[in-house]
């Protein structure tokens, strides 16, 4: 193999890596399986349920979450109508997703005064150290409120 053939090839792997889409279920479940057998003979009941409109019914009849128009408030709904117990409020469990802010884009590390997504948060999961400087804390349940109310969008899901 050539020096340059191997270097496209490293590279396309780092492209496939970066098309990885990020699928977040609802906070429901005991096995991510079960929504690819089960889910598939429902008509999306959850998606229909969420007060919040943040269900979203992918192509596979799967549920997913959406945190650009809103964030889960855990209110159980979506695990009530689950007709086919693949949600349940037994399984209720933190959101599988880790929040983080980038401190390269984040206008409050970047000295100017912005309380965004303190503001929306639920859990009092952001702290800041005087009146910069956000962190995201232990108490982060993952609910996605900070994400949409960002204005240069520096709060990721990674």
């Amino acid at each position: 193999m050539e020096r340059r053939e191997l270097f496209s090839s490293l590279a396309s792997s780092f492209k496939t890596k970066e098309k990885q889409e990020i699928i977040l279920r609802p906070p429901y479940y005991k096995d991510e399986e079960v929504f690819l057998t089960n889910c598939i003979e429902c008509d999306g009941i959850c998606g229909t349920v969420c007060e919040e409109n943040i269900i979203v019914i992918k192509d596979d009849k799967t549920p997913k979450l959406d945190f650009s128009l809103n964030g889960c408030t855990y209110c159980d709904e979506c695990a009530i109508a689950c007709p086919n117990e693949v949600l349940s409020i037994e399984d209720k469990k933190n959101i599988n997703a880790k929040i983080q802010i980038d401190i390269s884009t984040c206008l409050a590390w970047n000295d100017t005064m912005c309380f965004s997504c303190k503001d929306p948060c639920f859990d009092e999961a952001i702290d800041f150290l005087g009146m910069f400087r956000p962190e995201i804390n232990d108490n982060c349940t993952s609910c996605g409120f900070c994400i949409k109310v960002c204005p240069t969008q520096a709060i990721k899901i990674i």
